[in-house]
């Protein structure tokens, strides 16, 4: 194995070549994601680059939702090595100016979606609480990530239209995330896990405010126990206030999961009661053309052969459509307040199966 730029810095955390991954679980990976939009809910962007040493994958993808419709282009091609160039196909993440500055580029206007952008980050990137997810003693899900709020500028060509992205307008959330969790084909069965879960429910809402930014994410089981609890205000001298154990109120469109708003009760750290409002501007399913967990056209990692790339349009009033979102992850555009303060970011959610708190008993129940 051949040396990489990165070997010449003193940043190794094992007695490996940074090109060999320190462990050999198969579903090692080290992903970038971002978001933007226009504060409107008429176009958003959701894009990322994914690297997967063990499986020999590099991949990127692009989505983005305008009206009814939701653009997909994505790209995969061998992982010759780890190093400084985030590239496969005609997408590429350059790396200006570390934690402040990214240029994410995709050449791909003549299948769809392309743009040529740049991100300055508004607040500095925080760390998020490690996220451990277990199938009995089993690792599913052990990764590292940290976030970001900012605004974004360049061009974003759709269906061969250019729209101006302008920093006064435009801003969205990133995040880059590094560890284990389920990627490529599936592995072989061997011995029967614990039974299937009864359900699934998350959330994850980066906000930015013109003076502070705030990130809250909640996981927990069916029973409503917390499995995951993170809720940090940033301000922009580095300062991160903890904002307790946020209490979660979703409402949802009736006679479904979709939801419309969210009230979060943080808690400062003198004991003052926080309120952060949020409401959906529009939602992109992410398992729908962004290769996201039940994604059926396309999982990330998956070896699809060299140079490979695929673009779908997805008309998001087709029943066959509509009839999949219910099953995963959306992220929503959304605006918020607090404290008086109005801001934008990301709402992201998932709520399937049984969730006792939100009065959810299976698979099948709705909204009243």
């Amino acid at each position: 194995m051949k040396p990489t730029p990165l070997d010449e810095y003193p940043i190794h955390q094992a007695p490996l070549p940074i090109a060999r991954a320190a462990t050999s679980d198969r579903n090692f990976y080290d992903r970038s994601y971002f978001n933007a939009h226009d504060r409107t809910g008429e176009t958003f962007l959701i894009t990322g680059l994914g690297t997967y040493p063990n499986l020999g994958v590099i991949d990127a993808y692009a989505l983005v939702r305008r009206g009814d419709t939701q653009y997909s282009v994505k790209f995969s091609d061998a992982l010759e090595t780890r190093g400084l160039e985030q590239a496969v196909g005609p997408y590429r993440v350059e790396v200006l100016d570390a934690l402040q500055r990214v240029r994410v580029i995709c050449d791909a206007a003549d299948l769809g979606v392309g743009f040529d952008l740049a991100w300055e980050g508004s607040f500095p990137a925080v760390m998020e609480q490690p996220h451990l997810m277990l199938n009995g003693p089993a690792v599913t899900l052990d990764a590292s990530r940290f976030a970001q709020v900012g605004t974004w500028s360049g061009t974003l060509n759709l269906d061969g239209t250019d729209i101006a992205v302008d920093p006064d307008t435009w801003l969205g959330t990133r995040d880059r995330s590094w560890g284990i969790r389920p990627s490529g084909e599936a592995p072989p069965p061997g011995r029967p896990g614990d039974p299937d879960q009864q359900g699934f429910w998350w959330l994850y809402v980066p906000l930015r405010f013109d003076d502070f930014a705030l990130i809250v994410i909640v996981q927990e089981s069916p029973d409503g126990y917390r499995t995951l609890n993170d809720a940090s205000r940033v301000f922009p001298d580095g300062r991160v206030e903890q904002l307790g154990w946020p209490r979660v109120e979703i409402s949802y469109v009736s006679g479904t999961r979709i939801p419309t708003t969210a009230r979060l009760h943080c808690t400062t750290p003198d004991g003052k009661p926080l309120l952060v409002e949020v409401e959906s501007l529009v939602g992109v399913p992410l398992h729908v053309g962004a290769g996201y967990g039940g994604d059926p056209d396309w999982s990330h990692g998956t070896w699809h052969g060299r140079d490979w790339s695929r673009s779908d349009r997805y008309d998001m009033t087709d029943p066959a459509v509509a009839g999949r979102i219910p099953w995963g992850v959306v992220d929503h555009a959304a605006r918020a307040t607090c404290d008086g303060a109005v801001g934008w970011g990301l709402f992201e959610h998932a709520s399937v199966g049984r969730h006792d708190p939100s009065g959810f008993a299976d698979w099948s129940a709705v909204s009243p």
